[in-house]
């Protein structure tokens, strides 16, 4: 089964659902603003990912938050990533025992065909 993570208004969910549906894959939808990642499941991401690939610095939830200001270890974003889903990198897409972080085309192609 595959199990994508994302927020439904996020370009980049959108677009790799759109994947899915276009090549007839079946897959599960979860919401992080129904359904929010815990430790756990951070913590297991992180054993087939490293934290610069699903922390996104990039994002206006890191600009808001001045995280860049506090320097912060792999550690502490991981605490965050628990606490403030819309750091994750979206979608995050977990397949038998791959993880996928971000939309790109070409490794689902790769991948699911």
């Amino acid at each position: 089964m595959i199990n994508i993570y994302g927020i439904k208004n996020c370009d980049s969910v959108k677009k790799a659902i759109k994947f899915f549906k276009t090549n007839n894959l079946e897959f599960s939808f979860i919401d992080f603003n129904m359904d929010s990642p815990d430790m756990d499941k951070i913590d297991n991401w992180l054993q087939k990912t490293s934290i610069d690939s699903i922390f996104n610095s990039r994002s206006t939830t890191y600009r808001n938050l001045k995280l860049k200001d506090k320097n912060l270890t792999d550690e502490k974003k991981k605490v965050w990533l628990a606490t403030e889903n819309r750091l994750i990198k979206r979608p995050v897409i977990e397949y038998q025992n791959e993880l996928i972080v971000g939309y790109d085309s070409s490794k689902y192609h790769k991948i699911f065909l």
